[in-house]
């Protein structure tokens, strides 16, 4: 759930704003029209859309394009906090704050592009840190404040080695982007997205969705999702020595008691029984069996 949010707006859109947020937590994020940079402390957070599904270390950042996204905070104690910083880049600002470059950088073109990922590094942190002030301070926060905060994150970006240039994220901003639902699903399938989720991704209605998926698949997304997570979770009940609370939540499931069951109702046996029989590899140490 969230705790507390902090925010200061420019021009009447919030363009900074701290997030502190108690795990565990799923966020729908939706950037139809802009981009965000976000920094997360505390460790634990996936984050999936249309083109990613990756895990977010504490104090990395990452640059995400427009579209829809899910933020998991999955921390692995209930009740430990996550701090999330977010600074929202809108073109029609950005064009506004860089008024005379800007404008002959901007092209028209298809995205097919992924959120990049930021390391820790020393520069981010520090101006992170000068946020931090300016929460603690909000009395002195103005607009010039805020557009000088905006152009000095974009001049650090364009120096980070791990992010792609600011310059390519601005000019996503203004493309039309391709969503091809089939790569969506194969991406998300061992995900625990339910159907709504997915939809969303898909910028499709609940109803046009399923209309979709069946077309392609020759199927209902409920069953197709429990087949193909309970095939991931065989294929590593055979090949992995993980617990089965890690195989439920590798393969999609979350809750590990529902997928024994599951797994129980859909092959005959548990999915410790399965394991005897089937496994390749010994949990114990042993050599791996064949036949």
């Amino acid at each position: 759930m969230i705790i507390e949010r902090k925010a200061f707006s420019y021009k009447g859109k919030v363009i900074i704003e701290k997030v502190l947020i108690s795990a565990p937590y799923r966020y729908e994020a939706i950037f139809h029209n802009e981009g965000c940079f976000i920094q997360i402390r505390g460790a634990g957070t996936k984050l999936l859309s249309v083109e990613d599904s990756l895990l977010i270390e504490n104090q990395e950042a990452v640059l995400m394009k427009c579209g829809t996204y899910f933020l998991d905070f999955i921390n692995k104690i209930a009740g430990d906090t996550v701090e999330v910083l977010a600074i929202h880049l809108y073109p029609d600002i950005l064009k506004q704050i860089y008024s005379t470059e800007l404008p002959a950088l901007i092209e028209k073109r298809a995205y097919d592009g992924k959120s990049n990922v930021i390391a820790n590094e020393s520069v981010i942190s520090r101006y992170i840190e000068s946020l931090e002030f300016y929460f603690q301070n909000p009395a002195l926060v103005n607009d010039d404040l805020l557009e000088l905060k905006i152009k000095e994150l974009v001049l650090l970006l364009v120096q980070t080695k791990n992010a792609a240039s600011i310059l390519e994220l601005v000019t996503d901003l203004y493309s039309s982007r391709n969503i091809n639902i089939k790569n969506i699903i194969d991406l998300h399938k061992h995900s625990n997205l339910s159907i709504e989720e997915l939809a969303a991704l898909c910028s499709l209605s609940l109803s046009a969705f399923k209309r979709a998926f069946k077309k392609i698949y020759n199927d209902n997304p409920t069953h197709y999702f429990i087949n193909e997570k309970l095939r991931k979770a065989k294929e590593l009940l055979i090949i992995s020595d993980l617990s089965i609370g890690e195989i439920a939540y590798e393969s999609g499931f979350n809750d590990p008691l529902y997928f024994t069951r599951l797994f129980g109702k859909k092959e005959g046996v548990t999915p410790s029984n399965y394991r005897a029989t089937h496994a390749l590899y010994s949990p114990e140490g042993n050599d791996a069996r064949v036949g």
